[in-house]
């Protein structure tokens, strides 16, 4: 069960991985994906498969783009001015 603490574990996970440049496109490399879950078993002691990993960040992202479209361009909405910026990033709108 996805719960908030554990999304936003899995979220700042992810963001090192690209940082550290394992989604050098659309795609998490296989050792970035390997990372993800050695790192999110570390953290929250739940040995998510990759597939479980995967289907979270792309609800994630289905999320994301569902929220921007509703938004247009209104700033008033409540979206975290953080982590939107880095939403934009993670999914390859750069």
């Amino acid at each position: 069960m996805w719960d908030k603490r554990l999304t936003e574990i899995f979220y700042y996970i992810c963001i090192k991985e690209i940082l550290k440049g394992n989604r050098p496109s659309n795609h998490f490399t296989k050792d970035g994906w390997l990372k993800i879950i050695t790192n999110f078993k570390k953290e929250t002691d739940k040995a998510y498969s990759q597939r479980q990993l995967k289907n979270r960040w792309d609800a994630l992202k289905k999320e994301w783009k569902s929220w921007m479209k509703l938004k247009g361009g209104d700033i008033s909405l409540g979206w975290n001015p953080i982590k939107e910026p880095l939403m934009h990033w993670m999914i390859g709108e750069r």
